[in-house]
């Protein structure tokens, strides 16, 4: 990882001046971006139209992000609303069934901010959703609710979408989706009709062999072609134990999120759904059983099944707020854990790439190496095999005046000569056609070259020059190998540091919301059964009762009331 000591780390949040950093946070912080969202201002005071209409999620204290200056350069009206430093908080005030531009009947969710109205169907969210997390691929994008199973569809007959209870619990997730976004310092700059824009047109196959800062970037270098396409189950040689801590949690919180705690919140909600139904079906038994009875014990047994009433639908008023302010956030916070699963598999590919890079980039300068030292010794052979041409082999034949050649002589022998010509063979023209200077094995390569019409010489060089080429290609894809690694390592960090902050402040405000719905629904409850209690007390005494003096006096008289338990006993 040396070779990343060169780049700075480039993170697009800045640092908060209370900020709550993970224990595996990076320590480089460096702002590449301008924060678009406004800050916190203590001396704010919310309107009471706000304060009332506030969703209770996100959470109030999950998106505080100081600044030096609100922004003042506004490029349309959602943008003046998002930006002017105002709390404001986006509504889905209505759910509407129309077929405006369509063959078939569809919901549209109407979205309101301020004085700003616009209406959108579940596929435009879905869409957003998808786009916004194709054009930044470092960040953790808000989850939408998911989509109708098909045994939905099966069993309501093609009337899934018209369901109360879900347009109901889509709006309430898609107006939290919306403000997650709102809150968010850098996705609040996507106000625009982010679907027709050009930069979806502009985003590659494949999202690795982009800009990660950027993916759209049409001037980003060619080198990015080079760059490998790495699975996310690939190992890392030295892996970043941030990331490896950042894994190990996200797949705890995720197991216990997904696993018991919405299980049991499933099987509590299920018990308190059929209690409210079992005090429903109480209430209406003793309402009409009072209806038998006369005077005080009519009035008596009504205010019983009144009081069994209240329970019914404070209990119907607890599951609401059960179903909202926790399980809803729970499955959200489960989807935040897929998320973050897919942001850092995302990271580690990214790794991954820099890590091949570097073996293909180390690959290629050996067979640069082997090239090269072939080319030598081809060139050295080459030089040795001159030599001996010129001193000991002979030409067979000599240029003289033009266009002539004459056989060389061989030279005479002398008995003082040291000079014996070699032995022509059984065929001496065959001989003299023979190449010279060439031993069996370059013989037989020469003829396999010249069948096979190549020439190695030049297909050594051309594979030199290739392997140059290949080199210095992929050191610039090392190179942005490298700072696409270092600026994803610490955008995504500072993500999840923002992400832990948010999570702190809901979780806070899910266990407040529990706390107050169970304190309201015995608050309820107990006035309403003391209330049936002072009517019980109205009912006169039992006509069998025995004198005052007898019941104070100890020994049991013959309409003293037998212990059951002694009953049950059978004492």
């Amino acid at each position: 990882m040396n070779a990343l000591d060169n780049f700075e780390d480039e993170n697009p949040f800045e640092q908060d001046g209370d900020r709550i950093p993970s224990e595996t946070s990076s320590t480089s912080q460096v702002a590449l971006y301008e924060p678009p969202s406004p800050p916190s201002h203590p001396s704010r005071q919310l309107s009471p139209t706000l304060t009332i209409n506030r969703p209770p999620f996100p959470s109030p204290g999950s998106h505080r992000q100081p600044q030096a200056n609100f922004k003042t350069d506004f490029c349309c009206t959602r943008d003046r609303v998002l930006h002017s430093g105002e709390d404001v908080e986006i509504l889905i005030v209505d759910a509407q069934k129309t077929s405006l531009n369509s063959s078939s009947p569809y919901i549209t969710y109407v979205i309101k901010t301020g004085n700003t109205e616009a209406r959108h169907r579940y596929s435009e969210f879905e869409s957003l959703r998808e786009s916004l997390s194709r054009l930044y691929p470092t960040l953790i994008i808000p989850p939408i609710p998911s989509k109708q199973t098909i045994g939905d569809y099966a069993v309501k007959q093609g009337k899934a979408k018209e369901d109360a209870t879900l347009i109901a619990r889509r709006k309430r997730l898609l107006q939290t989706f919306l403000n997650r976004l709102a809150r968010h310092p850098i996705l609040s700059n996507e106000h625009n009709e982010v679907l027709n824009s050009p930069p979806l047109s502009q985003l590659p196959k494949n999202i690795l062999k982009a800009p990660s800062h950027n993916p759209t970037d049409q001037n980003a270098s060619p080198a990015y072609a080079a760059l490998p396409n790495p699975s996310a189950a690939h190992p890392l040689r030295q892996p970043d134990q941030r990331f490896m801590d950042s894994e190990a949690f996200t797949s705890k919180f995720a197991n216990h999120v997904s696993g018991p705690m919405e299980k049991v919140t499933r099987r509590v909600v299920k018990r308190w759904s059929e209690h409210a139904q079992d005090h429903a079906d109480l209430g209406a038994a003793l309402n009409g059983f009072s209806l038998n009875e006369p005077d005080t014990l009519s009035g008596a047994i009504e205010k019983t099944g009144q009081a069994i009433d209240t329970t019914y639908m404070s209990t119907t008023k607890l599951l609401q707020d059960l179903e909202q302010n926790w399980a809803e956030p729970l499955h959200e916070y489960s989807q935040f854990a897929s998320i973050i699963k897919k942001l850092l598999a995302y990271r580690h590919q990214k790794h991954v790439q820099y890590e091949m890079t570097q073996d293909a980039l180390e690959t290629k300068r050996e067979q640069l190496e082997e090239l090269e030292k072939s080319e030598r010794e081809a060139r050295r052979l080459e030089e040795a095999l001159s030599r001996g041409r010129v001193n000991g082999i002979a030409s067979p034949a000599s240029p003289t005046s033009e266009g002539e050649t004459t056989e060389e002589q061989p030279e005479p022998t002398t008995p003082n000569s040291g000079y014996l010509p070699p032995h022509p063979g059984p065929n001496p023209a065959r001989r003299r056609t023979k190449t010279p200077g060439m031993g069996l094995l370059n013989a037989l390569s020469y003829t396999l070259h010249g069948i096979m019409d190549v020439d190695p010489e030049t297909a050594r060089r051309n594979g030199i020059t290739k392997t140059r080429e290949n080199i210095s290609q992929l050191e610039d894809a090392l190179h942005l190998a490298a700072q696409d690694l270092k600026y994803s390592s610490s955008t995504i960090q500072a993500d999840l540091d923002r992400f832990q902050r948010q999570k702190v402040a809901d979780m806070r405000e899910m266990a407040i919301s529990m706390a107050r719905s169970h304190r309201d629904w015995c608050k309820k409850n107990l006035e309403a059964w003391e209330e049936a209690k002072r009517e019980i007390e109205k009912i006169p005494d039992h006509p069998n009762k025995g004198p005052p003096e007898q019941a104070s006096s100890g020994a049991p008289g013959p309409s003293a009331r037998r212990n059951s338990s002694a009953t049950v006993n059978g004492r």
